[in-house]
């Protein structure tokens, strides 16, 4: 009986310590396996926080905008060379296609907004290669540089919203 005082506590606390241990720095539990500590460096992206926004408020103020996650719907134009293998904001023309969306404060001509440099990886673009200007979009991305005074945005989701229907023609 003497014995099972001292090895009761003992049983306690190790029992404790594994449990804290299966805690790890992060708070989290492993279910599975409580003995396993769960990893603080886990491989799962983590979710990203984009900021809907205006085009025109972007081109605005390119430096309020360096450096954040942003979100914009906007009308595609066309697929574009416009500022590839620029050397103050690089984005290498073998890798990445730029494209232009329409200025929202245009309703009755196809202007594009060229201040808004955007960068889209080429085997994400050969995806979408069937767009015509009219179609609604929805893409975001990381603005990445603020040179000649316009900004310029890396493109990490992208997304077709609406397909224009296509004009038949007459005959």
């Amino acid at each position: 009986m003497c014995k099972a005082k001292y090895i009761l506590p003992l049983l306690i606390i190790s029992a404790g310590l594994s449990v804290t241990s299966a805690i790890g720095d992060t708070g989290a539990i492993n279910l599975e396996n409580p003995l396993i500590p769960v990893s603080s460096n886990s491989t799962a992206p983590a979710a990203k926080n984009y900021m809907q926004v205006n085009p025109l408020d972007m081109v605005k103020n390119p430096s309020f905008y360096l450096n954040k996650q942003v979100k914009i719907k906007a009308k595609f134009d066309k697929f574009s060379t416009l500022g590839l293998d620029y050397k103050p904001a690089m984005k290498s023309s073998e890798d990445f296609i730029s494209f232009l969306i329409q200025r929202p404060d245009v309703a009755d001509h196809n202007i594009p907004l060229s201040e808004l440099k955007i960068f889209l990886k080429r085997s994400e673009a050969e995806k979408h290669i069937d767009l015509n200007a009219g179609d609604e979009i929805e893409f975001a991305g990381k603005v990445f540089s603020t040179a000649l005074g316009d900004v310029w945005m890396d493109v990490e989701q992208f997304k077709v919203l609406t397909v224009k229907p296509k004009e038949t023609e007459k005959k």
